[in-house]
């Protein structure tokens, strides 16, 4: 049974020497791997994002924005009870330019 413990121990002891080692080893690689995802998030990741950024702005400019035809479906906009704010019919997150009520979309100026 003795043995076994020094047995036990002494896997131990290499195992975690072993470990050290190689974690020591690749110490240096890590701040390498930092540095180079650091420098690619500069150069190609955030002029990426302002590239894209552009595109969509140029795109907004040109869009028209225009209301689309109201077409009553029947399926859609089911008002079974009324919401419990405002009026009890405008959805939480209504947007009077985009959401139609059930009987079409709101009046206003434009």
């Amino acid at each position: 049974m003795a043995a076994l413990g020094r047995l036990t121990q002494a896997l131990l002891r290499s195992s975690l020497t072993q470990s050290r080692r190689q974690l020591s080893a690749t110490a240096g690689h890590g701040e390498d791997a930092a540095r180079t995802w650091k420098i690619l998030s500069f150069v190609v990741a955030l002029p990426g994002v302002a590239v894209c950024m552009l595109n969509m702005y140029l795109k907004e400019q040109s869009h028209t924005h225009e209301q689309p035809e109201f077409v009553p479906y029947s399926h859609l906009r089911i008002r079974s009870k009324r919401f419990p704010w405002g009026d009890g019919s405008k959805s939480l997150f209504h947007n009077p330019h985009v959401n139609a009520l059930p009987d079409g979309y709101e009046g206003h100026d434009e």
